[in-house]
């Protein structure tokens, strides 16, 4: 029988298909989220992967074998679905994989309202009886099986989303959207264009909107700077006000501007801060540490109340109901809104950004620049023998120099100049990640190669 252990990771299910993830697993998998959870009914979604539908029909037996009915929601982004558990009240599931490549599918599982579940909220509990299912086998089924439905909701997620950011004011835009074959191409046209509502004043230029899952044309992963080569090449050919870049569940979106040059995630991150604060004064937004100083800096220049938090969603998700945060971003460009039951949306983030750019005259790269105070290094991974060493050895080197270090998430080093450099470990392979941050781009160029000159050596 498969190992779970080996595909069931910090925040959700994510393995090959099928010889780690099949449709028994899937099944064991669906009983487990039962039995754990105490779940009555559950929404379920799956994306354009072409395992999808066989793997959420498994699932929903396991779960229906024990009582608890199914809503079928079919197509979905991920953000769909956490629209779906949150107007629905429902835990949920979704199967995707994200921007992994074909071969793989996953599971990502939430309670009702889009609450999280990962390894410290219910996951390990899964994963443990979810094998403990597949070795000795299901339990028996109850008398009466849960109900299986379906239900449309792409509409009504469009609807939502158009009523917390108007777009109907903006000037005319020209939009080039890159779906990477992923579910943004299934989503955008409902939300941002006229397939079901009313028309906006925005002219979207498709790229690779058809849904496949194989990704012919590049990975739907917009973190790696080659797969943004062909949007920032039709942004450029299209004489487009903006580019948008979502991967493959469409939860998280990058932007690239008139010159086909990036806009962080940490400008993004701050430009929705300040039009969240606008609406809520002095709340508090939750950033991660890998984000630029610039993000604090101006929350608080607008009233609000940041909080720094580690990497990772659950943490985020936490933070934002432990403090009532109206708005959260990371550096890998997952942004989660209050008014969205604190999940992540590409969606709602892109609509800001848009709404943004469309109320004013200048450029975007001109109207950004506000928000890019700081030159970044971006994530540099290096693959190391021994993580620990190297963060010692980083460390060792740094405090020499007067860094100030604390250890949130990994090592954070504070420089005296104001550069600060993060080294953080994988929890699955043998990588140490590396970001850098300085005042100028000459300064983090010096920093950011000194320590990997030490991480490396």
């Amino acid at each position: 029988m498969p190992d779970l252990s080996a595909i069931v990771k910090a925040y959700d299910v994510r393995g090959t298909v099928p010889d780690q993830l099949n449709a028994d697993v899937a099944r064991a998998l669906g009983a487990a989220f039962v039995t754990v959870t105490g779940a009555r009914a559950l929404a379920a979604g799956h994306d354009m992967r072409e395992s999808g539908p066989e793997l959420l029909s498994a699932f929903a037996d396991g779960a229906r074998s024990l009582g608890a009915d199914v809503v079928d929601i079919g197509l979905a982004s991920t953000d769909l679905l956490y629209f779906a558990s949150g107007t629905l009240d429902l835990p949920g599931a979704m199967f995707t994989a994200s921007h992994n490549p074909a071969r793989y599918n996953g599971i990502k599982l939430c309670r009702a309202g889009a609450q999280p579940i990962g390894q410290d909220s219910g996951l390990v509990e899964i994963r443990a009886t979810a094998q403990q299912y597949l070795d000795g086998g299901l339990p028996e089924p109850v008398a009466q099986p849960g109900s299986l439905s379906s239900r449309e909701l792409l509409g009504d997620y469009a609807r939502y989303l158009r009523s917390l950011v108007d777009l109907s004011g903006s000037r005319p835009l020209k939009v080039v959207v890159d779906a990477g074959n992923g579910m943004a191409g299934y989503t955008v046209p409902a939300v941002l264009g006229d397939e079901l509502l009313g028309v906006l004043p925005l002219e979207i230029v498709p790229l690779y909107f058809e849904l496949d899952g194989t990704f012919p044309n590049h990975e739907a992963n917009p973190l790696e700077p080659a797969n943004l080569v062909d949007l920032q090449k039709a942004v450029l050919a299209h004489g487009a006000d903006i580019g948008l870049a979502f991967d493959g569940d469409a939860d998280r979106c990058f932007v690239i501007d008139g010159s086909g040059d990036p806009v962080s995630p940490s400008a993004v991150t701050a430009l929705v801060a300040v039009r969240e604060l606008a609406k809520s004064p002095g709340a508090v937004v939750i950033h991660n540490l890998i984000t630029s100083r610039a993000v604090p800096e101006i929350v608080a220049e607008h009233g609000g109340r940041p909080v720094r938090t580690r990497v990772g969603h659950s943490f985020i998700k936490a933070q934002m109901a432990e403090t009532d945060a109206v708005f959260g971003g990371e550096h890998s460009a997952h942004y989660y809104f209050r008014d969205f039951w604190r999940a992540d949306t590409g969606m709602l983030a892109a609509m800001h950004v848009l709404a943004a750019l469309g109320e004013q005259d200048a450029p975007l790269k001109e109207f950004a620049a506000e928000f890019e105070r700081y030159h970044g290094s971006g994530e540099i991974n290096s693959t190391v023998a021994d993580a620990a060493a190297a963060r010692s050895a980083i460390e060792a080197h740094f405090a020499a120099q007067g860094g100030r270090s604390d250890e949130l998430d990994g090592l954070t080093l504070s420089l005296p100049d104001g550069a600060w450099l993060n080294v953080r470990a994988s929890n699955t392979e043998p990588l140490l990640r590396l970001n850098v941050e300085a005042g100028t781009a000459e300064r983090m160029a010096a920093v950011r190669d000194e320590a990997l000159a030490v991480i490396r050596r």
